[in-house]
């Protein structure tokens, strides 16, 4: 990361087993200003980005992905800055690989990282050699949910060589602090995940009728929180269709 170039944060107060400690909402420049990921539709987490965002001349909203703890206060937000959101609360659809987005403090450029969502993005920020990630990665443990659609797993594992690809510095994941380390985190989340391919793997061949919930009791053991049951599920689920495609 180039020294002294780093971005304004402001966390939301929603903490959670999927958000951690929060929504961080990264601010990358100080007139002309990217605002990435705004957080959840709340009045509170708003007010401070507005005043973070007191006197920006051009704002421009950018979301990783349109799940509510990452897109939903957009609009609102929007409204409050007159701001142009260039993308949809449910949808980042209308950037694209290789598109670039200028502030006052450097370039951020789209990376198209799917597998937490579809049509996930990740914005490098060229002049301080970073990656703002979204869900991509968590500040924090081994793993992130791989399990919306069919195709995830795959995608997931090839964004992760993308991003390895590019050799930034920092990674900065809207959940968790800041990862310093990205190659060995990479090489982390990519072997978890690698891992709990090949759990799904075994377990299928040892118990080939088994159904789903006994499958993910096999694979996951008792390390699944209830309240992370219905992850877990969906994600051994998409790891069945991976294991199908790669036949």
């Amino acid at each position: 990361m180039v020294r002294g170039l780093h971005p304004r944060v402001v966390k939301a107060s929603n903490a959670g087993p999927f958000t951690l400690d929060g929504t961080r909402t990264f601010l990358v420049g100080r007139e002309r200003v990217a605002v990435i990921d705004p957080g959840p539709d709340a009045e509170e987490h708003v007010r401070a980005l507005s005043r973070a965002l007191e006197g920006a001349k051009e704002v421009r909203i950018l979301l990783t992905h349109g799940h509510p703890d990452h897109s939903g206060g957009a609009n609102r937000l929007a409204r409050v800055l007159s701001a142009r959101v260039p993308a949809s609360t449910a949808s980042p659809s209308s950037l694209a690989e290789g598109d670039e987005l200028t502030t006052d403090e450097g370039t951020l450029r789209v990376v198209e990282t799917p597998g937490h969502t579809r049509d996930h993005l990740a914005f490098h920020w060229l002049e301080a050699r970073a990656l703002f990630v979204g869900d991509l990665l968590l500040g924090k443990g081994n793993t992130t949910w791989v399990g919306e659609y069919p195709g995830c797993v795959a995608e997931y594992l090839a964004s992760l060589r993308k991003v390895r690809s590019l050799v930034p510095e920092v990674l900065y994941p809207s959940h968790g602090p800041p990862l310093t380390s990205p190659a060995k985190t990479l090489s982390t989340f990519e072997s978890h995940r690698l891992r709990r391919i090949d759990q799904v793997r075994r377990a299928m061949a040892q118990h080939p009728r088994v159904g789903l919930d006994q499958l993910v009791e096999l694979a996951y053991g008792d390390s699944v929180p209830p309240r992370m049951a219905k992850a877990a599920l969906a994600s051994v689920e998409m790891i069945l269709h991976h294991l199908r495609d790669e036949r």
